[in-house]
């Protein structure tokens, strides 16, 4: 009984990793899109940065 739980619950934290990859590969890919679009839609002359950091 206590391997099937074992197994189980790796498979959960498993799943949840997989979840979790999944949900920050699309995170990035929305901020790297945010954050191209802002670059190419900045204010025309010299240094000014269309972020605050």
């Amino acid at each position: 009984m206590v391997p099937l739980l074992l197994v189980l619950l790796l498979a959960l934290i498993l799943f949840g990793v997989g979840f979790a990859a999944k949900a920050l590969w699309w995170i990035a890919i929305i901020v790297l899109v945010v954050w191209l679009i802002g670059f190419v839609a900045r204010p025309k002359g010299g240094s000014a940065r269309w972020y605050r950091w």
